[in-house]
């Protein structure tokens, strides 16, 4: 995992990246504190990249992929920080010789296999608690629970949206084109249970509708892209998803857009783990204000019914009128409350930061930014947490004058051991 925070104001971004990534596998997990998250776009503009999430891309380092693109970049500048983000997420896409059709085939099995194996579960899960209760399991009951099941997942499927920039004939294309491995993972995934051609046909669909609709899984990568294009005057930022390369064509959504201008004159935006920075910001724990909030919404839903009980006067059609419209006054409560909190968030604490952030010149800018990654990386030490955050901070300030300037940063070398590395970095 990953904390990452971009700080902004019209002078300056500030943006600090942690150095822990955690690596997976059989025997367990392993958290090294030296990975890179961040760095330069372009050699010679104002523009910088923040990675996190997955480590590697379609089994690629982002710092390779990075730096590649850098170098095919070279000094070609575009008027907006838009463009800059637009060209990168052209470069992965478009037939890239990086994802060749075996590594695109290779993800496209395990990604499908993983959101079979979620199918499969959830039909064991239904059918060992129906054993549970001593029910008889007869082959017509597991053929009605694979039904409902799949059909489940089909439909909900069926309702989520298609990516924009997906092509019209991408969802056949994937069906036909893959056809055969989408076989493959379903008879290795349900082996022996029983699924009719229609059932065979939803799964089909479902596997298209991973690549090509708004369904991301949890291990994707996450980039962003800061900075000033050669029009810009205030820095700006752009966020997305990239969850990988089928049929030559790549999956990602934008989640997320900043800008800095008259109206909006500082920001501050974490990425990744950022429920400390949203607790300094905020003044409460995000995951705590949720359970409150969950605990008051069920004490309003419930005590409309104790009350309207406790009435021995009325009758049963008295109650449920009366018990319907102290749950709607409730409801009103409860919304009300919410947005009085928030209200007192903003006065109290969000917008006194940002009027400070507002003004603050490049240097507190990068020092907030490495202090608030700092806080995240400090409470997982003294937490019983994995420590998914932590190790050296890179910290960079892009300034419309200045460009791109490193604060801090660490290297697996030493620079005067390694004068070419100087004289290579800007050769054209």
């Amino acid at each position: 995992m990953t904390a990452e925070i971009a700080i902004m104001n019209k002078e300056a971004i500030a943006l600090a990246a942690d150095s822990a990534v955690t690596m997976g596998r059989e025997i367990g997990q392993k958290v090294f504190t030296s990975a890179n998250k961040l760095f330069t776009l372009s050699k010679y503009y104002p523009v910088g990249i923040m990675v996190y999430g997955n480590a590697s891309f379609m089994e690629v380092p982002w710092e390779t992929i990075i730096k590649i693109h850098r170098s095919k970049l070279g000094n070609l500048k575009f008027d907006t920080l838009e463009e800059y983000a637009h060209h990168f997420i052209a470069f992965l896409d478009n037939g890239n010789p990086l994802f060749p059709e075996t590594e695109q085939e290779e993800y496209l099995y395990g990604t499908i296999f993983g959101y079979f194996a979620l199918i499969r579960d959830e039909i064991r899960k239904k059918v060992n608690s129906i054993m549970d209760k001593d029910v008889e399991i007869t082959n017509d009951l597991v053929k009605q629970i694979v039904s409902n099941v799949i059909k489940e997942y089909y439909d909900e499927l069926q309702n989520t949206e298609i990516l924009p920039l997906i092509p019209k004939n991408h969802f056949e294309d994937i069906v036909n084109k893959y056809g055969d491995i989408i076989d493959k993972v379903r008879e290795e995934v349900f082996e022996k249970l029983p699924l009719s051609p229609n059932l065979v046909n939803k799964l089909k669909y479902i596997s298209a509708s991973l690549f090509s609709k708004d369904i991301f899984p949890s291990n994707i990568s996450g980039i962003v892209i800061a900075g000033f294009g050669e029009k810009d005057t205030f820095p700006s930022l752009k966020s997305f998803n990239i969850d990988g390369v089928f049929n030559n064509k790549l999956k990602y959504k934008e989640i997320l857009s900043g800008e800095i201008n008259f109206e909006n004159t500082a920001t501050i935006i974490p990425f990744a783990q950022g429920e400390m920075v949203e607790t300094f910001m905020e003044g409460i724990d995000p995951h705590l204000q949720d359970q409150t909030e969950g605990f008051l919404s069920e004490i309003f839903d419930k005590y409309p019914e104790i009350i309207v009980e406790n009435i021995k006067e009325f009758n049963d059609s008295e109650k449920q009128q009366l018990n319907k419209k102290l749950k709607k006054i409730s409801k009103e409560i409860f919304n009300n409350y919410k947005k009085q909190v928030e209200t007192y968030k903003e006065k109290n604490y969000i917008d006194p930061i940002i009027k400070v952030v507002s003004m603050l010149p490049k240097d507190e800018l990068a020092a907030m930014a490495e202090s608030l990654v700092s806080l995240t990386s400090f409470k997982r030490k003294v937490s019983m947490e994995t420590e998914t955050v932590g190790g050296p901070i890179d910290v960079a300030v892009i300034s419309k004058g200045d460009g791109f300037i490193w604060i801090k940063r660490k290297h697996y070398f030493k620079s005067e051991l390694n004068p070419q590395f100087s004289s290579n970095y800007y050769r054209r």
